[in-house]
């Protein structure tokens, strides 16, 4: 059975870091591509940055780019979204999913499975 359990979330203040991680059962991160999306109330599920291990396929949306890094841990089968430079806007609750390859924006209707998400709060 595959499983994506997202775990790193919490209420920072703005300029502070999280580190989102995604660990995966039921399946090798080596073999899939990894996505983060988010969701803040009352808006649509938006991509976040997207990272294929086997090709290196990596993407990340403008507004994330200089502040998150995703990147792969292949012995833990787990992959994390470090976030820097935290601003309001962030706040959402982000998601990992898995689907056959990053090679620019994911579409949320493309992904497999899904974490239960992980909720981020950014304030002052």
């Amino acid at each position: 059975e595959v499983q994506l359990v997202e775990s790193g979330g919490g209420m920072v203040t703005p300029g502070n870091s999280l580190r989102l991680s995604c660990s995966a059962s039921g399946f090798t991160v080596d073999d899939w591509a990894l996505g983060w999306f988010r969701q803040a109330p009352g808006k649509e599920r938006e991509a976040v940055a997207c990272f294929s291990v086997y090709d290196r396929g990596t993407y990340y949306a403008d507004f994330v780019k200089g502040r998150f890094t995703i990147s792969g841990d292949n012995a833990k089968n787990t992959m994390y979204l470090q976030m820097n430079s935290l601003k309001p806007d962030d706040t959402a609750v982000y998601y990992c999913a898995t689907f056959r390859r990053c090679a620019g924006p994911p579409e949320a209707s493309d992904m497999d499975y899904w974490g239960n998400g992980a909720a981020v709060i950014v304030s002052s």
